[in-house]
């Protein structure tokens, strides 16, 4: 029976076939959002959800048997038991809100799509880097909201009257929202031409530079996920030894063979 399962999951067809419920999974569970959709066809997207339901439990089951203790060793394979879990919890009243987490399912597209789980990998193992950048970004924040708290803060005071509102008007300023009218103007009007000088360096360092530190960290972790989730090419002749062994041997016999020849041609 543990064969029989394990030629079954392992089947070329098998990941496909999961991959196109997950789809009409996630597809019909965006449909139970609409009234008008529930009032015609909602008995028919409920039969469909628990047909997919049971589906993804006995692939859940026999991924468990035939993999034994491994299953559980499996980050990826106990996402999958925590995202089909979820589903057979009764939503009662006190649980209502499990019943919206049903579309965590439609996360089953990460582990069954070899790319996606290859950049989800990547994501995960550049978090050490983005957290240093984040703590870089930080320190930057905490400098500049000092630095116009003292410069504007008696001037301004709802914009930079504490260290608080500094950061808020300086993140406002990083995602570019309204930063002209709404910081640069009043810093003009109140006669600090310095202002635009102070927000264009800190956006500068934040936005430009920041962002560029996360892309590389991320793009580099992903580089390093794909090479190691890459076949590694080994040669099949083993050893260099072994190879000019057998370059020798098919000399010699190239050699034999031309002068049996050659023996043969006077002969005749």
């Amino acid at each position: 029976m543990i064969d029989k399962l394990r030629s079954l999951i392992e089947h070329p067809r098998f990941e496909p076939f999961i991959v196109v419920l997950i789809v009409i999974n996630a597809i019909t569970l965006g449909l139970e959002t609409s009234p008008t959709v529930m009032a015609s066809a909602g008995r028919l997207l409920y039969a469909v959800d628990s047909v997919i339901l049971a589906i993804f439990v006995a692939e859940i089951a026999a991924r468990m048997l035939v993999r034994g203790r491994a299953f559980f060793r499996d980050p990826w394979s106990l996402f999958d038991l925590f995202v089909v879990g979820i589903a057979l919890v009764p939503t009662t009243d006190s649980l209502s809100v499990l019943r919206a987490l049903r579309i965590l399912r439609a996360l089953r597209l990460v582990t069954a799509v070899p790319s996606l789980k290859r950049v989800v990998g990547g994501l995960i193992s550049a978090l050490p880097g983005m957290g240093s950048i984040g703590m870089l970004l930080g320190l930057i924040f905490y400098v500049f909201a000092v630095i116009v708290t003292k410069l504007y803060g008696e001037a301004l005071p709802e914009q930079f009257g504490s260290i608080g509102a500094s950061a808020y008007t300086l993140f406002q300023a990083m995602t570019f929202d309204d930063w002209s009218n709404g910081i640069v103007k009043p810093l003009s009007e109140k006669g600090f031409a310095s202002g635009w000088f102070v927000m264009m360096t800190f956006m500068v360092v934040s936005a430009f530079m920041a962002l560029n530190l996360f892309i590389g960290v991320v793009v580099t972790a992903l580089d390093a996920e794909t090479d190691e989730t890459q076949p590694k090419l080994t040669h099949p002749a083993g050893s260099e030894a072994e190879i000019a062994a057998r370059l020798d041997a098919v000399m010699q016999e190239l050699a034999s063979l031309r002068s049996e020849l050659g023996r043969r041609s006077q002969t005749g």
